[in-house]
C-alpha cells in the first residue's frame, strides 16, 4: 500500500456516509446480510465508507477490497467519468475493487460471494 495516509476525510463525507447507511438499496441490503457481523468468512466490511474523498458500498481493510454495487445511474457519463476517477485513485493506492450490477446481485448472488471469496484468497 502506499505510503501516503488515507485517514483524512472531509467532515462533510462522513456526514454523507452516515446518512447513506440508513438509505439502503434492496442490493445493498441484500448483499449486506451475506457480508455483515464477519459471516462472510470471518471477514470484516464495512458499509458505506468514507475514504478520502469517496463513499464506498462495501470495504474489507484487511483485503484492501471495495465493493461497488452499480444501478443504472452508473450507466450515465458524468457518474462513468467519476467511477473511473475513484478507480484510478484507489488503483494507485493498491485497494482492489470489484463492481457488481443490481441484477448480479438481485440473481447471482452465489457467483458475486464466490467472487469475492476469490479476490480475498478464500474458497466460497
Amino acid at each position: 500500500m502506499s505510503t501516503e495516509k488515507i485517514k483524512l476525510v472531509h467532515p462533510n463525507i462522513l456526514l454523507c456516509a452516515r446518512e447513506l447507511r440508513h438509505s439502503v438499496t434492496t442490493q445493498e441490503s441484500k448483499l449486506w446480510e451475506y457480508l455483515r457481523n464477519k459471516r462472510f468468512h470471518g471477514l470484516k466490511f464495512r458499509r458505506q465508507h468514507p475514504i478520502h474523498r469517496f463513499i464506498l458500498d462495501f470495504f474489507c481493510y484487511e483485503h484492501q477490497l471495495a465493493i461497488e454495487i452499480d444501478g443504472s445511474h452508473h450507466f450515465e457519463m458524468e457518474q462513468q467519468n467519476y467511477d473511473f476517477a475513484r478507480t484510478q485513485w484507489l488503483k494507485e493506492r493498491n485497494i482492489k475493487l470489484l463492481r457488481f450490477t443490481n441484477i448480479e446481485i438481485n440473481k447471482h448472488i452465489d457467483d458475486v460471494l464466490r467472487k469475492i471469496a476469490s479476490e480475498c484468497g478464500l474458497e466460497s
